[in-house]
């Protein structure tokens, strides 16, 4: 039935236009977060920081190395042995059995002459071997090493939770901004109505000669200030429009419709923000594990006074040109590096990470000082916001009264046109500043959440409305 209607629709010219989409605020939040770029790379941080963490406790596991060795030698290894040593006692010998005795003496010096050759290894060498490591003490730096990486997966998770934040207020702004310009939008045009019926009034009285052309000039002028204003407001809502969708990522073709603004009746003692501020700020918890961080790097730093202990061994899996009886082809054994001194390269490095240290201690205390400025300023802005509205309220009724008197009275020839323009113009600026006023206390509401940790407590308060 819908899509024979909206062929007769299309048969008989009559434009039809797309319903706006409309969106309640957890809705714009869930189509957010689903494809928002800033957290996806928040996520990435997340995966990176536990592959640094995976990398540290690398440490904690021995190592294994294949190496291979080709070897050409300018000479071969052998051992030469003059046969003299040998031949020198043994001529003694004989010379005490027979002392004239020359032949033997003869044979013996000319052997003794001769240099007897070992050849142990040739020119050419090769060798393939298996190398272990197991590292058994390092001093501590492992241990302090996986706290750090431990640490760098919270602080990854608390900048993911500090962007989402941060995507939520940007959300807020956008979100109510677009019900803001649509509600400009509407009383620009009940203002921009009103004047015109206005003008049309003139004409009739000016006809009549009750008044003159100047006072329908003016109000002719003013109609047309009206529907300026509108046309710039109605272009204002589609700027904030094409904003909204970028930040969800929407392609639809249609306007989206947004929740009301709101505005609570009582709002929670500020000291409840500054103490929540004291424990779940981002920045705060990230400066704390920075500092975290920071103490473990000086225990590594310090842990370089300490030896290192380690367990390794070989194998050799092939070999050639070295016999087994010189090279044995398996080893193990248990050996230790101590740098005694490394010209105070360790105390500088000491030295330095304290300094970091110190100084992120002093960045989380200036930080608690503009956290405290902040909330101050966020919470004020919110007690303005109400205390704009409420008197707002009253002076709306006031203006639509004034309006209301005004015009019956412009009809009666009582009031001059001028009187009634000014009146309607004064009822227009009154509701935008008490729509102004809401939009300011929403996007406040969020900014103080955001910065107190708490952004997901606007929900509460919105429902709670």
């Amino acid at each position: 039935m819908k899509q024979i209607l909206f062929i007769i629709l299309l048969g008989t010219g009559i434009s039809v236009t797309a319903q706006p989409l409309s969106l309640s605020f957890d809705d714009a939040l869930r189509q957010m977060q689903q494809g928002n770029r800033s957290l996806k790379i928040a996520d990435k941080g997340i995966e990176a920081a536990r592959a640094e963490r995976d990398k540290l406790n690398a440490l904690w596991y021995p190592s294994l190395q294949s190496a291979g060795t080709f070897v050409h030698l300018s000479e071969k290894i052998e051992v030469k042995q003059p046969l003299s040593q040998f031949t020198d006692p043994a001529k003694d010998f004989v010379h005490s059995i027979l002392p004239d005795d020359k032949i033997i003496s003869s044979i013996l010096d000319q052997i003794g002459t001769n240099t007897l050759i070992f050849p142990l290894a040739p020119r050419n060498l090769t060798t393939v071997d298996l190398t272990a490591e197991w590292v058994l003490f390092a001093g501590g730096k492992r241990i302090h090493a996986t706290k750090i990486g431990n640490t760098m997966i919270d602080l990854a998770r608390e900048n993911r939770a500090q962007t989402d934040a941060t995507q939520r207020t940007l959300l807020a702004e956008s979100y109510y901004g677009l019900r803001l310009a649509q509600e400009i939008v509407g009383v620009r045009l009940e203002s921009y109505k009103a004047l015109k019926l206005h003008y049309e009034n003139a004409l009739k009285l000016e006809s009549t000669g009750m008044i003159d052309k100047a006072a329908r000039l003016f109000a002719q002028v003013n109609m047309d200030e009206a529907l300026r204003e509108l046309e710039a407001a109605r272009k204002e809502e589609a700027v904030v429009q094409r904003t909204l969708k970028t930040l969800l990522n929407l392609e639809t073709s249609g306007d989206i419709s947004s929740s009301p603004l709101f505005i609570n009746d009582t709002l929670p003692p500020k000291m409840e923000f500054m103490q929540v501020v004291g424990i779940s700020n981002y920045l705060l918890n990230q400066l704390s594990l920075q500092e975290h961080m920071a103490k473990q790097q000086v225990r590594i730093d310090q842990s370089g006074y300490l030896p290192n202990i380690a367990l390794f061994g070989k194998q050799t899996l092939y070999s050639h040109g070295i016999q087994s009886n010189l090279l044995p082809r398996t080893m193990i054994g248990v050996g230790f590096t101590w740098n005694l001194f490394d010209g105070l390269e360790r105390e500088k490095r000491i030295r330095q990470s304290r300094l970091t240290q110190q100084t992120l201690a002093l960045g989380q205390e200036k930080a608690r000082d503009d956290l405290s400025v902040g909330v101050d300023k966020l919470y004020t802005g919110l007690q303005k916001a109400l205390d704009n509205v409420r008197a707002l309220n009253t002076t709306i009724e006031l203006s639509e009264e004034l309006v209301r008197i005004r015009k019956k009275s412009f009809t009666e020839g009582m009031a001059t046109s001028t009187e009634v323009i000014d009146a309607e113009t004064m009822l227009s600026a009154v509701r935008v500043a008490r729509l102004a006023a809401y939009y300011e206390y929403d996007v406040a509401l969020m900014n103080l959440l955001a910065l107190c940790g708490i952004p997901e407590q606007f929900d509460k308060l919105r429902i709670e409305n």
